[in-house]
């Protein structure tokens, strides 16, 4: 009988060690550390001993030998589709039959409902082939009620409610579908193996039986994976290395707006991202998610500015809109959503030095629209602007866009990929574009790119004129020009 080694888990966050502790130290949490039973190899199952050099070929190995690499054939395989665009480029053009591709993201984000809609899109897709969605954490009725909602029922979809791996297995090798679907990766045990729900032994055991399965049987598998605290998926780090394929489902729960990304792809790259839309009848997909960031009004108004964002291989349109009030406190405020909160402090001091702009003593609220991200370095320009514009009660023309990044010198200074963001400006609508100076010239119909050197080319291209004082190096207030 194999040897067992005591060992202790957190339900919560997954940290494991040879300790008891009340409280967890890695999330902080009390009473959540189990203790529980890991088997070890037997002896049978060890590598040889150090003195024997040779070893005997199996029948199976014979068929498998080593062959230069020249010299194997490279066959196209037919990827299947999910029904999403964006969930297909994000995989790099669809589902590889064979692999397994781990889903994660915090509880209630809406995974489930997205694999959900995706087997129904394959069952309607291939309506002589079976879609096998097996559930450990609802009841067949429960995820039922759930298909109807979205409209993902479908006579081939086969549901099957089981937290028990080898019925798990049994399902896939009796019904062969075409996509198996495993919700989740944390509520299947197996009972060759000593540990909890949810624990390394029992994820690492269940992800390796699942793997072994969709490489011979080629059936691609789809695994649904929980996420800690921090954001980490659960479990042992050796989940993410099993796995071909590694996705994470993000989004805020106060918006309706969801986002896919690749972590780890061995079929496609790693920088794509997909976009979509969260809503009581289901999921869908944004293929163009150009307005979701940028507001509706059509007047310029003071303190916006837009800017554009690489996320992936897409450049997104990010309006900033900035605040300035004067502050009753001795400590200005300021607030910011969407934006570094260390950069806005640095770039009050710049706009103060270099761009004549002096907002030290005032309370400044920054804020992107509809949770986007402007944390890039690139964005710094157009966070400026909106100060500025805020400041100086000065709108800035609702086609025109600040791209670039702002260093303590005052200086704009490039960023990566500029061509792609510009390219997705003039598509978008936008006339006019301050920049840093470009590294050659480039020429796209429809947009005029205004170069700025430094921050007060920017401000005056931007039409915020500075006024007639200048800061002085010694001092901490404007002193008038001579």
């Amino acid at each position: 009988m194999a040897k067992s080694s005591v060992q202790y888990l957190c339900s919560e966050c997954g940290w494991s060690g040879l300790k008891w502790y009340g409280r967890c130290p890695q999330c902080g949490e009390w009473e959540t550390i189990e203790e529980f039973h890991e088997a070890k190899p037997s002896s049978a199952s060890r590598t040889a001993a150090p003195g024997r050099t040779s070893r005997t070929l199996p029948a199976s190995a014979i068929q498998t030998a080593a062959k230069p690499i020249t010299q194997v054939s490279q066959e196209d395989v037919a990827r299947l589709h999910t029904g999403y665009g964006e969930f297909d480029r994000v995989l790099g053009g669809g589902i590889v039959p064979g692999s397994v591709t781990l889903v994660a993201g915090e509880p209630g984000i809406g995974k489930s409902t997205l694999l959900l809609q995706t087997a129904g899109n394959i069952a309607r897709a291939y309506p002589n082939q079976t879609v096998l969605y097996l559930s450990g954490e609802e009841s067949q009725s429960q995820v039922r009620m759930r298909a109807g909602r979205i409209d993902a029922t479908c006579e081939n979809l086969l549901l099957a409610s089981t937290t028990d791996l080898s019925t798990v297995l049994a399902l896939i090798e009796r019904e062969h579908p075409t996509l198996a679907i495993v919700d989740s990766a944390q509520t299947i045990i197996s009972q060759d193996v000593d540990g909890i729900s949810g624990g390394s032994t029992q994820v690492r055991e269940v992800a390796s039986a699942l793997i072994d399965t969709a490489k011979t049987m080629n059936i691609p598998v789809l695994l649904v994976g929980h996420v800690t605290k921090d954001g980490s998926i659960a479990g042992p780090r050796t989940l993410e290395h099993l796995v071909d394929v590694v996705c994470q489902f993000e989004g805020d729960s106060q918006t309706a707006l969801r986002m896919l990304r690749a972590v780890k792809n061995r079929f496609g790259p790693t920088d794509e991202v997909g976009c979509f839309d969260m809503s009581g009848e289901g999921i869908e997909e944004v293929s163009d998610p150009s307005g979701l960031f940028i507001s509706s009004a059509d007047a310029a108004v003071e303190g916006t500015c837009v800017t554009f964002t690489l996320d992936g291989h897409r450049s997104l349109p990010i309006e900033v809109q900035a605040l300035v009030t004067d502050s009753a406190l001795p400590a200005p405020r300021r607030a910011v959503n969407g934006v570094d909160p260390s950069r806005i402090a640095m770039l009050t001091a710049v706009l103060y030095r270099h761009g004549r702009v002096n907002l030290l003593s005032k309370d400044l609220y920054v804020s992107t629209i509809a949770g986007g991200q402007a944390k890039e370095p690139s964005c710094d320009l157009a966070i400026v602007a909106a100060l500025a514009s805020a400041a100086k009660s000065s709108p800035i023309a609702r086609t025109t866009c600040a791209i670039g990044e702002i260093s303590l010198t005052g200086q704009v200074r490039p960023i990566p990929r500029l061509e792609h963001r510009l390219r997705e400006a003039a598509r978008l609508g936008f006339t006019t574009a301050v920049t840093a100076p470009l590294r050659k010239q480039l020429h796209i119909p429809g947009l005029n790119i205004i170069e700025a050197s430094s921050l007060r080319d920017a401000l005056e291209a931007l039409g915020l004129r500075s006024s007639n004082r200048r800061v002085s190096a010694d001092a901490h207030i404007p002193t008038e020009r001579k």
